[in-house]
């Protein structure tokens, strides 16, 4: 708090004081008091006026000083009630109740808003728990039928089991914690299995998959790993060029401080002016609205479950040639000592 902005705030009690002043000059002057007096009056009322302020002014700038400097310190900022000691002056004392009792309100609405969504995200999960069984069925009865509208069903079922997946994680992805495990995870291992799951579709697309020094482990959840792979691959069988063979080339590479696992397609790819944009929550881009209907949540939720394992994910692309997505595994020895 600046002395100069405590000075103009207090402007109306200067001119009461002044105005105060006046009125007992003037009747000192007419009831003769004498000059001396009337000046040593004067001093004593200047003097206390002075001392008033000054005491009022560091009272409160040390207060707002200290409210300030943590303000600016907290990441959370309200918390700010708990970092400061209630003051001794009575407009502080309010401001200060008020921070509390808003506070209380908070919590209490924010509680109620969480215990919400937490019921929300169960009745979603058990949902596509639930709805996953027909899914399935319906999968089985359509390899049952090895026609060409069988394979159309099969594609389709696919695509749907795919979004079931995706709701699910999205709905887990703000508690990741909860739900993932870190240990050792074979690379091949896991791109295996996500082949594995797009067969079908990458058949029907003619698409193949080379692969190259998967022979390593990296620190991560094989499942929540699976999960990103399939939605970087879904994109890559979704976005093909007409009259080019589809090409996904999935290789890794170890560093000394990290493994790079690299995700590479011949599609569509994504334009200069998209890039920067495709891991933004429901952003489609110019791919969404001309190839296919998208969402523009699977890249979000890649993104945000990479951030929390603690993986990085960039992507490079050149329109109408390749689009390539870089997985970054730190390697930490604490995980392998626990």
């Amino acid at each position: 708090m600046r002395l100069r902005d405590y000075l103009k705030d207090r402007l109306w009690f200067f001119l009461i004081a002044a105005i105060s002043l006046g009125l007992m000059l003037l009747f000192l002057t007419a009831f003769r008091v004498s000059g001396q007096l009337t000046a040593t009056i004067c001093v004593i009322f200047g003097l206390f006026l002075i001392a008033e302020e000054t005491a009022g002014f560091f009272r409160k700038k040390r207060f707002y000083d200290d409210m300030q400097g943590k303000l600016d310190g907290l990441d959370k900022k309200y918390l700010i009630h708990e970092m400061l000691k209630r003051p001794d002056f009575l407009d502080g004392q309010i401001m200060y109740d008020g921070f509390c009792i808003a506070n209380k309100s908070m919590c209490e609405n924010v509680s109620a808003y969480k215990r919400t969504a937490d019921d929300f995200r169960e009745f979603i999960e058990m949902w596509v728990h639930e709805i996953k069984l027909p899914v399935a069925s319906l999968q089985l009865m359509a390899h049952n039928h090895c026609d060409e509208l069988g394979e159309k069903f099969q594609e389709q079922l696919s695509r749907i089991d795919g979004y079931t997946d995706q709701v699910l994680y999205y709905a887990r992805s703000e508690n990741a914690e909860k739900d993932y495990i870190i240990k050792e995870t074979a690379l091949k291992r896991t791109v295996a299995n996500v082949a594995m799951k797009n067969r079908e579709t990458a058949q029907l697309c003619g698409a193949s998959i080379e692969t190259e020094g998967l022979g390593l482990s990296v620190m991560t959840d094989g499942k929540w790993l699976e999960f990103i792979l399939g939605q970087l691959m879904a994109n890559s069988l979704k976005y093909t060029v007409e009259g080019r063979e589809p090409v996904i080339r999935i290789s890794a590479e170890d560093l000394p401080d990290r493994v790079l696992l690299r995700f590479r397609d011949n599609g569509t790819g994504i334009c200069e002016a998209d890039l920067p944009r495709i891991f933004e929550k429901s952003f489609t881009g110019e791919n969404g609205r001309t190839y296919a209907k998208s969402t523009g949540m699977g890249l979000y939720i890649v993104k945000n479950l990479c951030d929390r394992l603690g993986h990085s994910i960039t992507a490079a692309s050149e329109k109408d040639k390749y689009t390539e997505f870089t997985i970054a595994f730190a390697k930490n020895k604490f995980y392998k000592m626990v």
